[in-house]
C-alpha cells in the first residue's frame, strides 16, 4: 500500500470512530448512520443531540437505546448489546451493529383535506357534500423502538413524506364519522370549531399511537361547501335583508324612473327604448297588482270581521227621592210588569238635560202599551 493509501486509511479510522447526526432538514424523522459494513469500533464517541434518540439494532433486534448526552461505546454503557453478543469481558475488535437516529421534535404545520366531498344528512339543508382542510403536529413518542418497527423499518432516511398519506387517511375517517355522529348543522360549524377540533385530537389519539408517535395538535381550519350551494346560501341571505319583496320592487321601479329622467335619451337606440319601456310598463303592473292584492285582503279582513254589537241606553229611575239603576230596557219592561216601574217615574240616561217623567221619553212610553191595565174593582 502506498503512502497516500495509508494516511487515506488512517484518517478514515479516526473519522469512524465519531457517530453523530446534523439534521439539516426540516421534516427528516428517522436516519441510519452510514457506515461500511455496519462496523463500529470499541470506544467509538456517538453524539445525541436534544431532540434526538439513538438506537442501536443488532442482526434485526433492538438493542440499547441512548437519549441526548456523549457515550463511549463500551461494555459499561451497552449492557442489552453486550448480553446479546456475549462479552464477558470487553471486545477489541470492531462489531457490526446499526445506528438509528430518531428525531423527537415536533413536526408542525402538517397539512390535511379532503379529496373528494364528504357526504352527510344536514338537519337544515339535507344531503350536503362538504368538504374540509386544516393541519396538525406530531412527534415520536417515548418509544422509538416502536416507530422504527411499525413505521420507518429499515428505511435509511424516512420523512414525514412517508407517513403523511397514513395519517391523513386516518384524519378523514375520524372527521367524517364525528361530524356525522355529532348532528352540528353547516351554518353551526364555525362556531365550534375549537371544541371540534379538541374532539377530533382526542379521538385520533389511539390511532397515532399505534405508529408509535402522538398527536400534539390538531385544527380544523374550514369547512366549505360546494359552490352552487354557497350561491343559493349567498341568495338565501340576500332575500332575509331585502325583507318585503313588494316594497323593494316599488324601490327599485322609483329608483329606474329616476334614472330614465335623468337620462331621457335612453340607450340611444329604438331598441334599448322599447326595452326600458317594456321593463318600466312590467314593473307598473306589478306594483298595481300588488297594490290589488292588498286592497283585496283589506277587504276580506274587514268583511270576515264583523261589526261591534250597538250598546243599549242605560237609565237611571227615581224610587222615593233615591237614584237607583241603571236599567235597560229589558229590565224596565219587567219592572213595569211588576207595577214597580210606571209612567210618572222619573228617569235620567246620558244625553237627557233633567229628569224626566217615563211617559215623556219615546223609547220607555212604549213600555207601557204591553201592561195590562189593573183588574176591575169587585162588585
Amino acid at each position: 500500500m502506498g503512502l497516500f493509501g495509508k494516511i487515506k486509511e488512517k484518517a478514515f479510522n479516526e473519522f469512524i470512530d465519531i457517530i453523530e447526526w446534523l439534521d439539516d432538514t426540516q421534516d427528516t424523522i428517522a436516519w441510519r448512520f452510514p457506515r461500511y459494513q455496519n462496523e463500529i469500533k470499541n470506544g467509538a464517541q456517538l453524539t445525541v443531540r436534544e431532540t434526538q434518540v439513538a438506537v442501536l439494532v443488532d442482526q434485526g433486534r433492538f438493542a440499547d437505546i441512548y437519549q441526548p448526552g456523549r457515550y463511549e461505546l463500551t461494555t459499561a454503557n451497552m449492557p442489552v448489546l453486550s448480553t446479546l453478543r456475549g462479552w464477558k469481558y470487553g471486545f477489541n475488535s470492531p462489531f457490526k451493529v446499526e445506528v438509528y437516529f430518531v428525531n423527537t421534535k415536533q413536526f408542525l404545520n402538517l397539512k390535511w383535506g379532503t379529496k373528494n366531498p364528504i357526504m352527510l344528512r344536514d338537519p337544515e339543508f339535507g344531503p350536503v357534500r362538504m368538504r374540509a382542510f386544516g393541519t396538525y403536529c406530531f412527534k415520536v413518542n417515548g418509544d422509538p423502538a416502536k416507530f422504527i418497527k411499525n413505521v420507518a423499518g429499515t428505511d435509511g432516511v424516512f420523512t414525514t413524506e412517508g407517513i403523511r398519506e397514513q395519517l391523513r387517511n386516518f384524519i378523514i375517517t375520524k372527521f367524517t364519522d364525528h361530524l356525522g355522529e355529532s348532528k352540528i348543522a353547516v351554518l353551526d360549524i364555525a362556531s365550534n370549531l375549537n371544541e371540534f377540533s379538541a374532539a377530533l385530537q382526542n379521538s385520533l389519539h389511539a390511532d397515532f399511537e399505534e405508529l408509535g408517535i402522538d398527536i400534539t395538535k390538531f385544527l380544523v381550519e374550514n369547512v366549505s361547501l360546494p359552490e352552487e350551494v354557497e350561491q343559493a346560501l349567498d341568495k338565501r341571505t340576500s332575500m332575509g335583508i331585502i325583507g318585503d319583496m313588494g316594497k323593494y320592487t316599488q324601490f327599485q321601479f322609483a329608483d329606474s324612473l329616476k334614472a330614465g329622467a335623468e337620462n331621457p335619451a335612453g340607450g340611444g337606440s329604438p331598441a334599448g327604448d322599447a326595452m326600458g319601456m317594456g321593463m318600466g310598463f312590467a314593473m307598473a303592473g306589478q306594483m298595481a297588482q300588488q297594490m290589488m292584492n292588498q286592497q283585496g285582503q283589506q277587504t276580506a279582513q274587514q268583511t270576515a270581521t264583523p261589526s261591534p254589537v250597538p250598546q243599549q241606553k242605560m237609565y237611571y229611575v227615581a224610587v222615593n227621592g233615591q237614584q237607583t239603576g241603571p236599567f235597560d230596557l229589558s229590565q224596565l219592561q219587567q219592572m213595569a210588569m211588576q207595577g214597580r216601574f210606571m209612567p210618572q217615574s222619573y228617569v235620567w240616561s246620558q244625553g237627557m238635560t233633567a229628569w224626566e217623567a217615563a211617559s215623556a221619553v219615546a223609547e220607555l212610553s212604549q213600555l207601557f202599551g204591553s201592561v195590562p191595565p189593573p183588574p176591575p174593582p169587585v162588585s
